[in-house]
Order: structure tokens, then C-alpha cells, then sequence
């Protein structure tokens, strides 16, 4: 019985503690809150600052659900703890953020809290919002003020307990998140710091390209270093290996390229990076991709561990069956010997998005079908159609299995048993 009492005067401590915790946590951003919005008209050069940095953010395709208004919200994000729906930004006051001042918007970019200092979940990447300047959060209010209001109700996100409960979130932010502003690194160039600032900030590039902890935490240890995007089954690859997604060994020419229109010489992007080309970078300036490129290629190598990736040289080693499907389904536009079509069809001898560990991605585009982003500088991409109801699992793991050790590959068989992981995945 004492046990059972002293167990019990140690939760309702332990409760005490985290109640303060969170009384602590809401009282305590230090940023005055004006009654009423700004009354100011913004100037037209505000306006079209705020614009460019709402696509440097890539607002619009979080904020948007499908066949919906544009920043209305609404739109499911699936994470490993339930359903987010996003929030309504238009200016309509009953749902959106019509009666919000730029000090609210600002606090909620910086310390991810609400207008009311509601405590803002995750999912909205304020870990990497916080370190966009004032300036430019003011800049952002006012294009997101002048846009039409939208009546979409704001959905209540379908959380698991205890995700779903304050005090959860409250611990969470005490463990994993503080508010910072970016500080410009003397010992770099102007391009270099300016890089940093989108790719940490407006760009949150680390949301997916950074491996989380159990409780969906960033490990800041491997910034960059690649992870599995929650939910999507797809796989960011590192930018910090140049056999995964690095990109020190590229001319910068080529970055922008690849961040400008989707394709590349030396790659293509597909995918949850597709939208990101086709909805954000592609409509940045010439210089801040230069800069972003400038910043990603000073990242830290890591050298990846294995054999390296080599151009074709030995024969095929993957199984008959294999073989027999990729002639019959994949030659045609990738060649004979995986020599690909250049401007067109990727290579795939010595590609190292087929050489990565894990085959998800592979299995996915093959599933699903993959297009590069349509840009203006790509307009009519070409791309793959869909086979999942062409190929059956066992097909797709032996063509993928052939892929992975012909031609001088040399990368890890493919089961019919992760094939079906991701074909049911969705």
C-alpha cells in the first residue's frame, strides 16, 4: 500500500512538473503582441519580396489541399503520430489570419505558437522557420494579407494520444527545439551565408534530408545526412555523400540546373523533390540558387561505405528473368546496357540513385511511374509510366535485381518481400 502511494505522490509530481513546464513554456517568448493588425499599406515592392520568399518557403503546396484554394489549407499531412491538416493563411478573419499582426506571424515562424500562443506542432517546420529574419517574416505577412480571403475552416489534427495532449508537446519542444536567429558566418562569402539562410531556413531542406529520432526529432548530429520522409515511403537521400545526393563534386552550373528545371547531366529528381522543383526552386533567382549550390557543396563529405559505383565493364550477372523483363519493358528507353538517353532517359549504369542501399525509391518509381517536375526551362518532361499493374512483386524484385548487378553495378538483391512493403504501403 505505502508503494502504491508513493507511486502515486510521484506521478501527480511528475505532472506538477510538467503543468509548470508548460505554464513556463507559454508565458515565456518575449515578444510584445499588438491588439489589432498593422494598419499600414503595404508597398508594392513588399509585396513582391514576400511573394518570392512564399516560394523560397514553398507555402503554397503544404497550405493547399488538392482541388482546394490556394493557402486555404486543409490538406492532410500523414506523419508517424497521426494526421496534421494545415492551417487556412488567407486573410479571412473567422479562419485565417486576418486578425493577426506581423509580431503574431513573426512568433509564429520564430517560436512556432499561434496567435492565441497556442503551441504549434511540429509538422509546421518551425525547428528551421526560426531562423528567418524579421524582415523577411513582415515581408511574408504581407503577401499572405493580400491575398483574397478564403472561408475553409481550419480541420483539428487526428493525433494519437499523448501526441495529441499539450503537455506532450510541451516536453517535446523542451527537449528538441529553441529559437535562434541565423548568424552569418564570417569566415564565409556573402553567397555562401546566403545559401545557409535558405537551405536552414525558408528552404527547410532538413525536414526531409535529415535523419528523426523516435519521436520525430531532427538528429542535428547528421544534419543533411539523409532519412526516410515519415509516411511517404520514400527516401531522401544524403547531401552529404556524393553517392547518394552530395553534389561537392558538381559545378555549381549544374546545381542550379538541377534545382532550375529538375534535370541534370549527372541527375534528375523525382518524387517528393519533384514538387519541391516544380512549386519552389525553379522560381528562384539565378543568384540565390548559386548560393544555395554554393552552400550545399561546402557541405562535409562522408564517405560511404562499399564498393563504388562503375561504368559498365562486366557482363550481366542478374538473374534470366531479369533480364528477359528489363529487355522487354525497359530497354527501349534506358538501352541495352543501361547507357540511358542523354537529355531524355536516365542512365542507368553506375547511376547512384540505383546503387543506394535501400532500394525504396527504385521500387516506388517502378510502382507509381516518375516524371521530373515540368519547369520552365523543362517544360514536357519525359518520365516513366506506372507498372504495379503490369509487373506483379515478384517481376518488379527480379528486374530491379538485374538493374542493381548488371553492367558493372554492384548493389544489393531486391525481395519480393520489400517489393510488397511498398506496393501496400498506400
Amino acid at each position: 500500500m505505502k508503494k502504491l502511494a508513493a507511486y502515486g505522490a510521484g506521478l501527480v509530481a511528475v505532472l506538477a512538473a510538467l503543468a509548470l513546464l508548460v505554464w513556463l513554456l507559454g508565458v515565456r517568448d518575449g515578444v510584445e503582441l499588438p491588439a489589432t493588425a498593422d494598419p499600414v499599406k503595404p508597398s508594392a515592392e513588399l509585396l513582391a519580396r514576400g511573394a518570392y520568399l512564399a516560394r523560397a518557403g514553398n507555402c503554397m503546396l503544404c497550405h493547399t489541399r488538392r482541388g482546394g484554394a490556394a493557402y486555404a489549407g486543409a490538406r492532410a499531412i500523414e506523419t508517424p503520430f497521426g494526421t496534421v491538416f494545415s492551417s487556412n493563411l488567407t486573410p479571412d478573419a473567422a479562419n485565417g489570419i486576418g486578425t493577426w499582426t506581423p509580431a503574431h506571424f513573426w512568433r509564429a515562424l520564430h517560436h512556432g505558437r499561434s496567435k492565441d500562443g497556442r503551441l504549434l506542432v511540429p509538422a509546421f517546420p518551425y525547428t528551421s522557420y526560426t531562423q528567418v529574419t524579421r524582415a523577411d517574416s513582415d515581408a511574408l505577412f504581407a503577401f499572405l494579407r493580400s491575398l483574397s480571403g478564403v472561408a475553409q475552416a481550419n480541420l483539428p489534427h487526428q493525433l494519437r494520444w499523448p501526441y495529441n495532449t499539450r503537455i506532450a508537446l510541451a516536453v517535446w519542444r523542451a527537449l528538441y527545439f529553441r529559437p535562434e536567429s541565423f548568424q552569418a558566418e564570417p569566415g564565409r562569402d556573402a553567397a555562401w551565408n546566403r545559401g545557409a539562410y535558405l537551405v536552414r531556413g525558408l528552404g527547410h531542406c532538413d525536414a526531409c534530408h535529415s535523419p528523426r529520432n523516435l519521436l520525430g526529432a531532427e538528429d542535428n548530429q547528421l544534419d543533411l545526412a539523409g532519412g526516410p520522409i515519415p509516411m511517404q515511403n520514400w527516401y531522401a537521400p544524403s547531401l552529404l555523400r556524393s553517392s547518394e545526393a552530395g553534389v561537392a563534386d558538381w559545378d555549381v552550373r549544374q546545381v542550379v540546373r538541377l534545382l532550375q528545371t529538375g534535370v541534370a547531366p549527372l541527375g534528375s529528381v523525382t518524387g517528393p523533390m519533384a514538387e519541391v522543383v516544380q512549386h519552389s526552386t525553379q522560381f528562384l533567382s539565378d543568384e540565390d540558387l548559386a548560393a544555395m549550390a554554393a552552400y550545399l557543396k561546402a557541405l562535409p563529405s562522408v564517405v560511404s561505405a562499399g564498393v563504388a559505383a562503375r561504368r559498365p565493364q562486366s557482363p550481366n550477372t542478374g538473374s534470366a528473368t531479369g533480364a528477359k523483363l528489363y529487355e522487354k519493358h525497359c530497354a527501349q528507353c534506358h538501352g541495352d546496357n543501361g547507357e540511358g538517353v542523354a537529355g531524355a532517359y536516365p542512365v542507368l549504369a553506375g547511376n547512384r540513385a540505383v546503387l543506394m542501399p535501400l532500394a525504396g525509391n527504385l521500387v516506388q518509381l517502378i510502382l507509381r511511374g516518375g516524371f521530373p517536375p515540368s519547369t520552365q526551362g523543362n517544360p514536357r518532361p519525359f518520365g516513366m509510366p506506372p507498372y504495379q499493374v503490369v509487373l506483379d512483386d515478384g517481376d518488379i524484385a527480379a528486374v530491379l535485381t538485374h538493374i542493381r548487378s548488371a553492367w558493372g553495378n554492384q548493389a544489393g538483391a531486391v525481395s519480393e518481400l520489400d517489393v510488397t512493403r511498398y506496393r501496400v504501403a498506400r
